[in-house]
């Protein structure tokens, strides 16, 4: 008997020890999905409303489209937003949702992530960085673009490129819809030790660490991101304003009007346009 339970307790361990290794091997796969989808092979064409850029990272080539704010006076410098998409999107499906920041007169910046549509490279913590990086010090020296109002949004795990770029560079402020604490966090849904997540996103530190103004929008009903999250970002930043929003994850913002109306008057209160 003692032989036989032992044998079976060894089986366990072996079958959790090859489970672990190919979600370790995996994880990457089901952390970045969006670099399957397809796009067309050439950028669009520069128009009035639509600049596509590339930037040269450590890591690989990646492709951006400047939209430049609405009603913006002459030789006026503009606000500027880094857009930072979710895992399961790239930019070619999201020109349409920067509208609502160009009215408000803010351009808007939107980076494709390594690998994903036509960028370069391959996804991970270190080349998302990498790029984001890349982005806001182009931006940064454009003679249009206030340098001092820079602002990073960024949803679901563009949460995380955001606040990871707020410990790189100064932010005017953080915008996080759908916001994590860290990836760490999910390792037990997967039944996996925390120290497996080769990809953190630390947004907990981000957050202490970053002084300027927070606009934290989770959803109510998310049943990926737990609402509690950015609950608990909110408690841990200097300048945080929660607001939460009547949504699960994937039909977030409920009503586009509303959200926008929010970020406006969020922009506002700190003076950002």
């Amino acid at each position: 008997m003692e032989f036989n339970v032992w044998r079976v307790a060894g089986i366990v361990v072996a079958g959790y020890a090859c489970y672990a290794l190919l979600l370790y091997l995996a994880q990457r796969t089901l952390l970045y999905p969006g670099r399957s989808i397809k796009v067309g092979q050439h950028s669009p064409e520069p128009s009035p409303d639509r600049v596509p850029l590339w930037f040269e990272t450590s890591t690989g080539r990646v492709e951006a489209w400047f939209l430049p704010a609405k009603g913006m006076p002459g030789r006026k410098k503009q606000p500027v937003v880094l857009f930072f998409h979710g895992n399961g999107e790239v930019i070619d499906l999201l020109a349409e949702q920067a509208e609502g920041f160009r009215a408000l007169g803010c351009g808007v910046l939107l980076l494709e992530y390594p690998g994903y549509g036509r960028s370069t490279g391959s996804p991970s913590e270190e080349s998302l960085l990498a790029a984001a990086v890349a982005a806001f010090d182009a931006m940064a020296v454009q003679s249009d673009v206030d340098a001092g109002r820079i602002i990073g949004f960024g949803r679901s795990l563009g949460c995380g490129v955001a606040c990871a770029l707020a410990r790189k560079r100064p932010l005017a402020a953080l915008i996080l819809q759908s916001p994590f604490t860290s990836v760490r966090d999910f390792a037990p849904r997967f039944f996996l030790p925390p120290f497996l997540v080769r990809d953190v996103f630390d947004n907990r530190r981000a957050v202490v660490d970053f002084a300027g103004p927070i606009l934290i929008l989770p959803g109510r009903h998310d049943d990926l991101i737990p609402f509690s999250h950015g609950s608990e970002l909110v408690r841990l930043s200097r300048h945080g304003r929660l607001v939460g929003l009547a949504c699960a994850h994937n039909d977030c913002p409920p009503d586009w009007q509303e959200f926008w109306r929010i970020i406006g008057e969020f922009l506002r209160a700190g003076k950002l346009f």
